[in-house]
């Protein structure tokens, strides 16, 4: 334990957060547990009066300004838990609040800040635009900053949760599982473990494509990424706080990290047990638990996750539904190439048996061979792989399309289309923020010269759309075709070459 962190400790432990937070229960997780073989446990942070966690380290900031500060009001920057947080906490301690979102933030997020009397300003496309207007209003009224983790008092006032999980598990702890966004709740919970019970590891989880902190880490420094994925959105921060990071550094014990169809699992996992929905983000310390159980084949130990929000889009769960049974390996997805003569189809349904068909799609190759694309319930990787060897030992070509990110988001549900009359079509995805208008926008932005060839824009509850395209693009115009794309400004991949793509459009 460094010397550097021990004030911490004393931060903790004298911090303000119960005039607004409650203590969350810690409950046992026994549907869970049963079925992986260890105790586990549930700090229940959704059930916090903004529905997650960051409503402790607002306050405790906000609670050590001085009246004259408090009579200047505060601001803040946030689209999300953060912001709720500074607001309840202002209409607590009688003090304004601005807070400044994007213009594409969800009605409902905007609506659940002003409930709690904070002054909305909406500013910008992105997280960043708000955080830069924010300063400037912070520069001309003199309004505090209460940053959403890269400060002591908000480090401090998320660590008091792991004050209370050794208060209520004295007995022995494994480790501790936390999301890391920023790191400011990785932080807090990590400086009082490992002051009061260092035997317990400390372990952050983030997403594959939201991981500034496992990145900085292993760098040593802290890297700001280009792009994050947005599935995880309260955790899709793409530089962590300076503070943060060296305390995540020293003393984490280690970063794990989680895909979407993960994350989906853990959400079922979570309301299988309490009948709760966490949101994307609240869930990833289950899911990170859940991976290191996996991988350490550990059993019978006693682990806890921090379920740290709740504010969930309704419309979102249709997605996490489709995408947990993928989590949970209970659902595989294949493209098998089938020949074009009679008894093939018959032949490739006895090889499946009774296994339960999740989707089915079909497509005419040509005259010699069809293309399946089929979802099938199986009883885990082992199940799977044994489908795939009796297939392939029918002489029925197959590719395992279970992690294949574009044939999960947009091929299952656009099989077909193939035109002989497109000579040089690339196909690209792309991340665009979501809001009334925005697909218009869109669009508008692609009026080109060139053909538009294939285009699927499928809505998933979330704060952002994607869509997968296709442009009749002659090769000698690549540059040009680059250079297009880089200016639209949106975030964008090349999937021309996708096994999916490929076989089914």
């Amino acid at each position: 334990m460094s010397a550097s962190y021990q004030h911490y400790l004393t931060k903790i432990l004298t911090a303000s957060v119960y005039d607004v937070a409650i203590e969350t229960p810690l409950d046992p997780a026994k549907s869970l547990s049963r079925r992986l073989g260890n105790h586990i446990y549930l700090k229940r942070e959704d059930l916090q009066p903004v529905f997650s966690f960051k409503l402790r380290g607002a306050y405790n900031m906000m609670a050590q300004l001085t009246p004259t500060e408090l009579s200047r009001g505060v601001i803040t920057a946030s689209a999300g838990n953060h912001a709720q947080g500074v607001a309840l906490s202002a209409q607590r301690l009688g003090c304004e609040a601005t807070i400044v979102m994007p213009k594409t933030t969800p009605n409902i997020k905007v609506d659940a800040v002003k409930n709690r009397g904070g002054k909305v300003v909406l500013a910008g496309e992105s997280y960043n635009d708000a955080y830069d207007h924010a300063m400037k209003l912070v520069q001309e009224t003199g309004k505090t900053y209460i940053p959403p983790f890269d400060h002591p008092d908000v480090i401090a006032g998320q660590g008091t949760l792991a004050m209370e999980i050794c208060r209520q598990h004295p007995k022995k702890i494994d480790a501790v599982f936390v999301a890391i966004g920023g790191g400011g709740l990785a932080a807090g919970v990590a400086a009082y473990i490992k002051n009061v019970r260092p035997d317990i590891k400390v372990i952050g989880v983030q997403t594959e494509d939201s991981c500034a902190m496992y990145q900085s880490i292993q760098a040593g420094e802290r890297k700001e990424l280009k792009d994050v994925g947005l599935f995880a959105d309260g955790t899709a921060v793409k530089l962590v706080g300076e503070e943060t990071f060296e305390m995540c550094r020293d003393l984490l014990d280690e970063v794990i990290l989680v895909d979407t169809d993960d994350i989906c699992s853990a959400i079922k996992d979570i309301f299988d047990d309490t009948r709760s929905i966490a949101e994307t983000s609240g869930a990833l310390a289950v899911a990170g638990l859940k991976a290191y159980i996996e991988r350490e084949n550990a059993t019978d130990q006693n682990l806890v996750a921090v379920i740290s929000g709740a504010n969930m889009n309704f419309d979102r769960l249709r997605h996490v539904a489709e995408r947990s049974e993928l989590g949970e390996k209970r659902e595989a997805i294949l493209a098998v190439t089938i020949p074009e003569r009679r008894g093939s189809f018959l032949k490739f349904i006895q090889i499946l048996g009774a296994r339960n068909i999740t989707e089915f799609n079909y497509r005419y190759g040509d005259e010699n061979e069809a293309h399946i694309f089929v979802g099938i319930q199986t009883n885990g990787v082992a199940d799977k792989e044994t489908i795939v060897q009796a297939l392939q030992a029918a002489d029925l070509p197959v590719i395992d399309l279970t992690d294949n990110e574009i044939a999960k988001i947009h091929i299952r549900y656009m099989v077909g289309g193939r035109t002989d009359k497109v000579g040089n079509e690339r196909v690209f995805s792309f991340v665009f923020p979501e809001r009334p208008g925005a697909l218009g926008n869109f669009l508008m932005a692609m009026q080109t010269g060139w053909n538009i060839t294939l285009f699927h824009y499928r809505n998933h509850g979330a704060d952002y759309g994607r869509i997968l395209i296709g442009i009749d693009v002659p090769a000698e115009e690549d540059e040009q075709l680059n250079q297009f794309l880089e200016s639209l400004g949106f975030a964008w991949q090349d999937q021309t070459d996708n096994e999916a793509y490929r076989l089914f459009l």
